[in-house]
């Protein structure tokens, strides 16, 4: 890894109809806007994942499928994730579980920060992601971006009147700098401790 922080932004949905590209790529303006990080769009539709299906997980097993081990070699370039998440059922989508169980040694030992959309902000979500990164061995940043009520029908096609991100940013602005500065900490301070 160079000294630079090399940063995903990775789009959790895959519906044909999603709405995460318009916080995704928001969100993508601001950490590309910060000096010293490399930062990254990556979308899950990209790479056409099946359903996990191997042995193992690769902390025991080396993957067979070549394109769970194209997924592996491209999120291990990375030093820090921020993921783009909507609520579904109170979680987060099942095309992001399986792109986070397609890999674990290349999660571990780095950090992410996490914006969540949903009628309640996708708290929920955002919670169950935390939850899942903990047993990849990652660290999450306390900040996130919760997208909900009047601010997400604000922006979302469903509320009637689909305003660009920048109309929300006083709600939200905040929380995504603090996410972005506390993902700089952990991201340095595990790409320290990596090394």
């Amino acid at each position: 890894m160079s000294a630079t922080p090399r940063i995903a932004v990775i789009l959790g949905s895959t519906r044909d109809s999603r709405f995460g590209d318009t916080p995704a790529k928001w969100i993508l303006d601001r950490a590309q806007a910060r000096d010293g990080w490399e930062v990254e769009y990556l979308d899950l539709k990209d790479f056409d994942l099946p359903l996990f299906n191997e042995v193992a997980s690769n902390a025991w097993a080396p993957s067979e499928d070549s394109k769970a081990k194209a997924w592996q070699e491209k999120i291990g370039q990375f030093d820090g994730f921020i993921f783009v998440t909507p609520e579904y059922n109170r979680s987060i989508t099942g095309a992001l579980k399986n792109a986070l169980d397609q890999a674990y040694v290349e999660w571990n030992r780095k950090a992410f920060g996490i914006v969540s959309y949903g009628s309640v902000g996708g708290t929920r979500a955002a919670e169950h992601l935390r939850t899942i990164g903990i047993e990849l061995q990652m660290a999450s940043t306390r900040s996130a971006v919760h997208i909900g009520g009047g601010d997400f029908f604000a922006v979302h096609p469903l509320g009637g009147q689909s305003k660009p991100m920048s109309e929300i940013e006083g709600s939200i602005g905040g929380s995504a700098d603090a996410m972005l500065d506390e993902l700089d900490w952990w991201t340095r301070a595990t790409m320290a401790a990596r090394g």
